[in-house]
């Protein structure tokens, strides 16, 4: 099941606590279950995937295709379509749903979500530059980003040059966020850290693709207490 992936929904940041004295700063994910709408079939399409559905839609916001697409499926309107590719399509049926239960065992998290976009930004904010000097000989130019391109030859800018633009608004991925904890009742997920984009912003959760020995807080907790008995009982 950690072949698949789930789309969940930004809801904030907060802290959580712990016995020892940490302070975790956790960022909360909504994560409603996902439907299997279809099945892809190696003979057919080439590779082997299920495309799940999430997210609820009304019918009068989707096309005529879509419509006749999820009558031929003999399913419920889904705001998101998303296809997972898997090894093996045989534990898989349409109508299958899966919840925050797949990421039951599973310590670390990799996320991809879209940025907070930031509109046009100088080349300061953008690109982190220090500016011009802030004293003699500098006339308005205070957070300018100098000069951008050479003489007569070549005559032009090269492609990539960093320089004021449109910021933010980009998707991007984030690996190896630690579970802190899941919430089965209310559908909620505690990942370690921040996340990519604002709230109510869509999230896609998968398992971690690195092989990750790190410990989690909880298992340096353990180890924390362990070596504290153990020096007690010498004493």
């Amino acid at each position: 099941m950690s072949e698949i992936g789930l789309i969940g929904k930004k809801i904030g940041m907060t802290r959580e606590f712990y016995k020892t004295g940490y302070s975790v700063p956790v960022t909360v994910l909504k994560v409603e279950k996902g439907r299997i709408v279809q099945i892809i079939d190696k003979d057919k399409r080439g590779y082997s995937a299920i495309q799940l559905g999430f997210g609820k839609i009304k019918n009068s916001k989707l096309t005529k295709a879509m419509k006749g697409y999820y009558a031929k499926k003999n399913t419920e309107a889904k705001k998101i379509l998303k296809e997972f590719r898997v090894k093996n399509v045989d534990q898989y049926k349409e109508g299958n749903e899966f919840g925050i239960e797949i990421f039951k065992d599973i310590k670390f998290l990799d996320v991809r979500s879209k940025t907070i976009g930031k509109g046009f930004a100088g080349a300061m904010k953008r690109h982190n530059f220090g500016g011009l000097r802030a004293s003699h000989g500098v006339s308005i130019s205070h957070r300018a980003h100098g000069s951008t391109g050479q003489n007569q030859d070549p005559g032009k800018v090269f492609k990539g040059k960093k320089m004021a633009g449109h910021m933010g608004d980009k998707i991007r991925s984030m690996q190896n966020l630690e579970v802190i904890k899941t919430d089965l009742e209310n559908e909620l997920i505690y990942l370690k850290g921040s996340i990519p984009g604002s709230k109510n912003s869509e999230v896609l959760l998968k398992k971690a693709v690195k092989n990750i020995k790190k410990l989690t807080i909880n298992e340096k907790i353990e180890i924390i207490e362990k070596s504290k008995k153990s020096k007690d009982k010498k004493k």
